[in-house]
């Protein structure tokens, strides 16, 4: 069963043979730190595993299967931020463990992980401690030995590494205190990179197509690399559980879907057609548990708003097994898509355009003059199904409506999103517009479903022979909040399409 722990670390090295010489300084007095207690000696031996062509270590990833020490056995380094790793650990096996191989697998795909660098270490530990004896940091110095092939380097490295709880601005304290005694900031951001580096093994520079730097093509490239990178840093995370991630998977889906529409100007749609199905496939079927988890919360957040007097029956624990049956098996769906052939051959046609886009003859153009016509035709596309919807009466086509301006809403805001680092603020400005009315006619298509959900929930409760009453109550809420956004739309719209924020552009 693997482990999880939050590694919030700073490393440092001696900046001069002098400053190494006089050794690490004495942190008594610095911060909160009371007491520093020596806690000997340990030997430590570990192997780093990746691809041949080193495609964790070019995402900052870490995988190596240690001995020695108190918590030997494989470690998965995840970054977080600067500074700040999710340590997923293993028992120690012979192979990589089952658990560990799933969280890079979007990463390693079909290339196989093996042996890259051996790292081999003394590392001295000591703990920092307050005036009440509780840790506050484990400093530890490492005497370290990188080994790849026949190739060998060596040096010192002092790190630092917070309790659990402690707050951050102790490191910034202590690498004060560390300047004045001559250690410096380690520029390698783990053992690895810096055996990487020293032993002349650094990852390959990704190819960077797209054509000339400055041009339409080279600009949606860059976005569409950007888009595609974030679906595969949030994999780890979706296998992980970890809060939104589905929901920031499926955004790079549909991000990645949408710029292949918008910029047909640029990228041969015989090509991203194919491609943006499959990404389609994958946000079906990430959404499923997805929507069931929105749909709740959504239920939940309007059942606690009634008054006691209008709660009749077992609603709540109704609800709960309603939601139980219904999410049944829907992580299963996720994780399986994830894991299927299908997943690992749409990551590598991505990569395969992104490292020979098939670009017309747009994309040798100044992204000045391609990209606000892009964004332009895309909201034409949303004028013409807002109004198509508001001049329908209300019912289900008129909801069937709003849904596809919904949608048409949503790649507009995509398209001057994407746009933004070369339009600026006008593109900002109309994305912020068209975002509420995106926000509005979502909150209006999740009314839609949760009234299909209470539908059904009154039919159960009628069956159980419990009262339907508070389902009923709900979806009367349900509907009159319908009817609001429907009224709110007219004058969010009016200020989206006002001709100033398109002219800007």
């Amino acid at each position: 069963m693997a482990d999880t722990k939050r590694e919030i670390e700073r490393k440092f090295e001696f900046s001069k043979a002098k400053s190494a010489r006089r050794g690490v300084p004495d942190l008594t007095g610095t911060a909160a730190i009371a007491a520093v207690t020596d806690q000997g000696t340990v030997d430590l031996d570990a192997v780093y595993y990746d691809t041949p062509d080193q495609r964790l270590a070019a995402d900052g990833l870490t995988l190596r299967r240690r001995t020695g020490g108190a918590d030997e056995g494989w470690h998965l380094k995840l970054p977080v931020s600067p500074g700040v790793r999710d340590e997923v650990g293993a028992e120690l096996s012979d192979t990589v463990p089952p658990a560990l191989a799933a969280l890079v697998r979007s990463r390693v795909r079909d290339a196989g992980l093996a042996p890259q660098v051996r790292l081999v270490s003394s590392r001295r530990v000591s703990h920092l401690l307050d005036a009440d004896g509780a840790l506050l940091a484990e400093l530890s110095t490492d005497e370290v030995l990188a080994e790849r092939g026949d190739t060998t380097a060596g040096w010192t490295e002092v790190e630092v590494e917070l309790a659990d709880g402690v707050d951050p601005d102790l490191l910034d304290a202590v690498e004060k205190t560390f300047r004045k005694a001559g250690l410096k900031v380690s520029d390698a951001p783990s053992k690895l990179a810096r055996a990487l580096a020293e032993t002349d093994a650094e990852p390959p520079a990704r190819p960077s197509g797209g054509g000339p730097g400055g041009t339409a093509g080279a600009h949606v490239v860059a976005y569409l690399a950007e888009q595609r990178d974030a679906l595969v840093a949030q994999d780890p995370a979706v296998r992980r559980n970890l809060p939104d991630s589905v929901h920031q998977m499926r955004v790079a889906t549909r991000r990645l879907r949408s710029a292949f529409k918008t910029y047909r100007k640029v990228l041969d749609r015989e090509v991203t057609d194919p491609i943006g199905e499959e990404l389609r496939w994958l946000a079906a079927e990430l959404g499923v548990d997805r929507d069931q988890e929105v749909l709740m919360e959504r239920l939940q957040a309007h059942l606690a708003e009634l008054p006691r007097t209008l709660l009749t029956g077992p609603v709540r624990s109704r609800l709960r097994t309603w939601n139980t049956a219904r999410r049944s098996g829907s992580r299963r769906r996720a994780l399986a898509a994830l894991d299927s052939d299908r997943y690992v051959a749409l990551l590598n046609a991505l990569d395969a355009l992104l490292d020979a886009p098939p670009l017309l003859g747009g994309a040798a153009k100044s992204p000045k003059k391609v990209l606000p016509k892009a964004v332009l035709r895309d909201y034409a596309r949303l004028a013409t199904r807002i109004d198509s919807a508001l001049a329908l009466d209300e019912g289900k086509e008129r909801d069937l409506a709003l849904h596809e301006a919904r949608k048409a809403a949503k790649r507009v805001r995509y398209a001057a999103e994407s746009a933004e680092p070369e339009l600026g603020k006008p593109a900002k400005h109309l994305a912020k517009a068209v975002k509420k009315v995106q926000t509005l006619l979502g909150d209006h298509q999740d009314s839609v479903v949760a009234r299909d959900a209470l539908r059904g929930l009154a039919a159960q409760a009628a069956d159980a022979g419990e009262p339907a009453f508070t389902w009923g109550v709900l979806y009367g809420r349900e509907e009159a909040l319908a009817e609001r956004r429907e009224r709110e739309l007219p004058d969010i719209w009016a200020k989206a399409s006002a001709p100033a924020l398109r002219t800007a552009l």
